[in-house]
């Protein structure tokens, strides 16, 4: 058996009660078009950092349907996007709030970092993708980036914001037939490292009514949903977490604006 390194001695006096104060770390994951880049828009004083092919918010500023907010240029590769984390931990600035978007784009560079350093820039059978090898690589690159990001929350107290697309994966049930649940566009180990630091993970979607027509039919028919929901507890359905109570649905309402008043109101009823 090895010795682990020596630390510092510890005491009793070493205990704590309270918590950190800090910030939550939020993830969320949606289908399109549900709102995510304008719900993270209402955070406390938001700075984005839209990743490769991630123009939606100056897309909602140019329609107006966004006020102007602060944002870097869309980062092309996974250097720019981790000098523009140290740029805001090391800067002087009022900014309140991180927002990610997206953390898939941001895998998406990380991988993209890998692929070139570690592969010879080879994605094939032979490279990156030999035996599924590069995405578990990345991962000390991606828990490298939570670090930074865990940080900038200790030191700046800056409430993180991952937003992610959604898709529809299958679910490796060891009690009983496989099943489709929705969780975030990326790979299941980055998600699952992802998931597990986030405080908070979030699911929008559609309140929609599935019924049946007649006993015999073996697919519902789906009424037009219109009502936004954020869900908050894991189902078989979908992936959510909290670690603040909140409930299990929160309506989103007709804005993003609506849905972040509606969210920090749910968190301050969690807290009493």
């Amino acid at each position: 058996m090895s010795t682990p390194a020596p630390g510092r001695p510890m005491s009793l006096l070493d205990l704590k009660r309270k918590g950190n104060g800090l910030p939550s770390r939020v993830v969320m994951h949606g289908v399109e078009g549900i709102g995510k880049t304008s719900f993270a828009a209402f955070a406390p004083t938001p700075v984005f950092l839209q990743t490769k092919g991630e123009s939606g918010l100056e897309t909602l500023i140019d329609s107006k349907q966004l006020p102007e907010i602060d944002h870097f240029p869309e980062l092309q590769t996974w250097g720019e996007l981790r000098a523009a984390v140290a740029a805001i931990a090391k800067d002087e600035h009022d900014f309140k709030t991180l927002v990610i978007d997206t953390g898939n784009g941001a895998e998406q560079l990380c991988h993209e970092e890998v692929c070139r350093r570690d592969y010879a820039n080879d994605w094939g059978p032979k490279g990156f993708t030999s035996y599924m090898q590069g995405y578990s690589t990345a991962l000390a690159d991606w828990r490298e980036f939570l670090a930074d990001l865990d940080a900038l929350r200790a030191t700046r107290k800056m409430g993180i914001i991952v937003l992610c697309h959604t898709k529809v994966a299958t679910f490796k049930n060891p009690g009983g037939a496989d099943y489709d649940r929705y969780e975030a566009k990326m790979h299941a180990k980055t998600w699952a490292l992802t998931k597990e630091w986030a405080d908070i993970v979030l699911f929008g979607d559609y309140d929609t009514d599935v019924s049946k027509q007649q006993p015999k039919d073996t697919k519902g028919k789906a009424s037009d949903g219109k009502t936004r929901v954020l869900y908050t507890e894991r189902t078989a359905v979908f992936d959510a977490k909290n670690r603040h109570g909140l409930p299990d649905e929160i309506d989103m309402g007709t804005s993003g604006k609506e849905a972040w008043t509606n969210f920090v109101t749910a968190m301050k009823e969690a807290r009493k």
